[in-house]
């Protein structure tokens, strides 16, 4: 599997050793509920992805999960000529909140050059992550924690973030 460059190795260090601070700092936000949250986390999002190309990474896909919806489930399971049922035997199981999941990580579909074997199937989850263009960001801020531990663009977006409301 192909390593992440040091660049981005450094920024989840930063994120790992900032982690009090930014969940304190996230927490806090989430109460305040700032007007111009989502667009600040859309702005962030653009330029941190102008600088982070996924395919130099691909972490999310070795270290977490997707959680599978019924619809993400018929649509790779037809992408993999195989029914539902037999899909979800052969690569998924149930979670402690009844979710159907990976078992373990890295994703199965995740080639050694960090590409997708199954990206025009993959589920909506994988299509939405890391989460940080969408509307009411207040109300994920604490899965946006999560991801700063495993996204270095998130880990970006959170510490600008940081330095924008600092003076507020």
């Amino acid at each position: 599997m192909k390593p992440l460059p040091l660049f981005l190795t450094d920024k989840l260090e930063r994120a790992n050793q900032n982690k009090k601070e930014n969940k304190a700092f996230l927490d806090r936000l989430k109460k305040k509920k700032p007007k111009d949250l989502d667009q600040q986390f859309q702005e962030l999002h653009e330029d941190a992805f102008e600088e982070i190309d996924c395919l130099d990474c691909g972490n999310c896909c070795k270290t977490t999960s997707p959680i599978f919806h019924q619809k993400d489930i018929e649509r790779l399971s037809k992408h993999f000529k195989m029914r539902p049922a037999e899909f979800v035997t052969k690569y998924l199981v149930e979670d402690d909140e009844h979710d159907f999941v990976f078992p373990a990580a890295p994703c199965p579909f995740l080639g050694d050059d960090n590409y997708c074997i199954a990206y025009e199937a993959r589920p909506n989850a994988c299509r939405e992550y890391p989460h940080t263009d969408r509307r009411k960001m207040h109300q994920i801020l604490n899965l946006t924690f999560i991801n700063t531990l495993v996204c270095p663009a998130v880990s970006d977006i959170v510490e600008q973030i940081k330095i924008n409301y600092a003076n507020r």
